[in-house]
């Protein structure tokens, strides 16, 4: 536990460095475009990067040691970092003012993509909890990983608003810069105990052929790994069939991407209605006291648990979720939406937890990263559609319909008056979307399968001795 303690804390230092340019950037784009099209591009855009680039990330997880990957991630955030600053002080000013500009969206592009391969590192997390944690206590340690997340979430958004709004790109970049190596650093000097890279054999055996044994690398001077060819790595067939061989797991994945679809309303409008309803410097300040919910929701998973019962814990959790997005913006109030933000920061941290801990228990450790790179692939994949729809709808229809149009005589009794109705309305459509797919998910027999397997099934770690039992 104390080498995961030392990945934690960590993990905090690259969360920070990463939220911390990314918040700053969204609340930039906003500001110098006043348009709800280049924010939901450019969330969508990073939700699609993570869609295609999770299945690659999974393979490197599953195929080196944890700590190798997360360098490799923190080496790789770093470098792109540095290439957007040369571009940003090569160019002037006024290249990067207009959304036409291909500086604009080259200086955006390269900040995503370093942002993007922290979601390797985040798959590496999760198989290190598998490894360093004992199946008993994995919940309370992905609430940790929830608590981690969400003094990250605070620290960065308060910041970056504070950044943006008083200092500007130009002094936002260079913090990110040394933040960035101060996380390096530090990782440099953690040791993650994996004797073993186990790795599955190839899925599909020929007929009558003995079933393979998981492939073990030893260290690297004793042994070389064995040469796999690339389809052996990826061996997505492989996943495809553990995953397909718990009851009522592709359910639980397929139910996750139809929520990621709904959330992607969330993920394009919440930024431009608090910066309609706020100053980038207040907004930046409400994301970070409301983010104390992250810190409440992942405590309280770290000291109680999930239950006995993770999946049930998850729908439940995801009513709640769908009740608070559909009410937090019924008024045009930023205490009302702070006070919404907060209560739905609360509750994420359980169903983060809750979904990791399922998986990292009925899924083999030597396929959780391809594993876990298949379900965020598979998941994220639906935002950026709903985030592309939903920012030009938004902008170009509900937003015109409800400010100007018979929308306000129609709803206004519902959603009150003000300049943010149209938004206010997608909020509570998709908020009633989710609500009904939760309740008609706690009927089906898939839920009811995967719990019993959930609770009839144990995890062992066959990777190293001595430091996993401590």
């Amino acid at each position: 536990m104390k080498n995961f303690h030392h990945v934690l804390v960590n993990t905090l230092l690259a969360n920070v460095t990463t939220s911390f340019l990314w918040f700053a950037l969204t609340f930039w784009i906003y500001l110098e475009t006043r348009s709800v099209l280049a924010t939901g591009i450019v969330g969508g855009g990073y939700m699609a990067m993570v869609a295609v680039c999770s299945m690659a990330f999974g393979v490197i997880v599953d195929h080196n040691r944890k700590k190798k990957v997360m360098v490799i991630a923190q080496i790789t955030t770093l470098c792109s970092y540095l290439l957007a600053a040369g571009i940003w002080l090569a160019l002037p000013d006024d290249a990067f003012l207009h959304i036409s500009s291909p500086a604009f969206w080259a200086f955006i592009g390269i900040i995503l993509a370093g942002s993007v391969v922290e979601n390797m590192r985040n798959i590496a997390l999760s198989t290190t909890v598998t490894l360093l944690v004992p199946d008993d206590r994995r919940d309370k340690a992905n609430g940790l990983v929830g608590m981690v997340q969400g003094i990250a979430f605070m620290v960065t958004s308060v910041f970056s608003g504070l950044s943006i709004g008083y200092l500007g790109m130009s002094y936002t970049l260079l913090i990110a810069l040394l933040a960035t190596g101060i996380a390096f650093v530090h990782l440099v000097t953690i040791e993650i105990p994996e004797d073993t890279i186990v790795t599955a054999a190839p899925a599909d055996p020929p007929a009558g052929a003995a079933p393979q044994e998981p492939a073990r690398t030893p260290d690297p001077a004793a042994s070389p790994e064995p040469a796999l060819s690339l389809r052996q790595r990826i061996d997505l067939s492989g996943s495809i069939a553990a995953i397909r061989s718990v009851p009522g797991l592709i359910a639980l994945l397929l139910f996750s991407c139809f929520n990621n679809l709904v959330g992607g309303v969330y993920m394009a409008l919440m930024d431009p209605y608090g910066l309609e309803l706020m100053s980038a410097q207040a907004w930046g300040l409400v994301l970070g006291v409301t983010s104390v919910g992250f810190i409440v929701g992942g405590g309280i998973i770290a000291r109680t648990g999930l239950g006995h019962n993770p999946v049930r814990t998850l729908l439940m959790v995801n009513i709640g979720v769908a009740l608070v997005g559909a009410c937090f913006a019924i008024r045009e109030s930023w205490l009302l939406f702070a006070v919404g933000i907060f209560i739905y920061m609360c509750m994420m941290p359980a169903a983060e937890a809750a979904e990791q801990t399922i998986l990292q228990r009925v899924v083999p450790f030597e396929r959780q990263g391809r594993v876990f790179g298949f379900a965020q692939s598979l998941e994220t994949a639906a935002a950026p559609v709903s985030a592309f729809l939903v920012a030009p709808i938004a902008e170009f229809a509900v937003i015109p319909w409800m400010r100007d149009g018979s929308g306000q005589r129609l709803l206004g009794w519902l959603l009150g008056s003000g300049d943010t109705r149209g938004i206010a309305l997608m909020f509570l459509l998709a908020g009633l979307v989710m609500l009904v797919a939760v309740a008609l998910a706690f009927t089906t027999p898939q839920y009811r399968n995967l719990s019993a397997h959930y609770a009839g099934t144990r995890q062992s770690i066959p990777v190293a001795e001595g430091p996993l039992g401590e």
